[in-house]
């Protein structure tokens, strides 16, 4: 999975969700890719699980990049204890991720293919999201004279 080599500090603020991205909501490799629509923590499990699915659904076949990172530390404090007493150990690293943000891209397979693999991401995934296209995508499939 998912995790950072080195970091500065074992425990990090919750922070706030809010706002929409400012940057990483515009395609930059793949000629597809799996738009966020809500704010969330994607643990590194969710990332691991939705980028097997989308190897899988294309079988070798095109290129898959992964536009976020889980950089965020989540602690948790173990069950049945009472409040108090300090911050919960370490328990998963997580991905801040914001309404727009490009969470997956997909190019050199077929558009059905690619919106096949990205459904399959998106239910493992725990914020609704959208599958965008890149906007010359159709006019090159019309200009070379093949179908999506």
């Amino acid at each position: 999975m998912l995790q950072p080599r080195r970091y500065k500090w074992r425990k990090q603020q919750r922070g706030r969700m809010r706002g929409i991205a400012q940057r990483g909501h515009r395609l930059a490799f793949g000629s597809f890719g799996l738009k966020a629509l809500g704010h969330a923590w994607l643990s590194a499990a969710q990332i691991e699980a939705a980028r097997v699915a989308i190897s899988r659904a294309l079988r070798k076949e095109g290129k898959m990049w992964i536009r976020v990172f889980p950089d965020k530390p989540i602690t948790k404090k173990p069950l049945e204890v009472r409040m108090g007493k300090g911050k919960g150990d370490f328990d998963h690293w997580a991905a801040v991720v914001h309404p727009g943000e490009i969470l997956f891209e997909v190019d050199n397979v077929p558009y059905r293919e690619a919106v096949y693999a990205l459904n399959l991401a998106a239910y493992k995934l725990p914020i609704p999201t959208k599958i965008v296209v890149r906007p010359d995508y159709f006019t090159e499939l019309e200009e070379s004279g093949t179908s999506a």
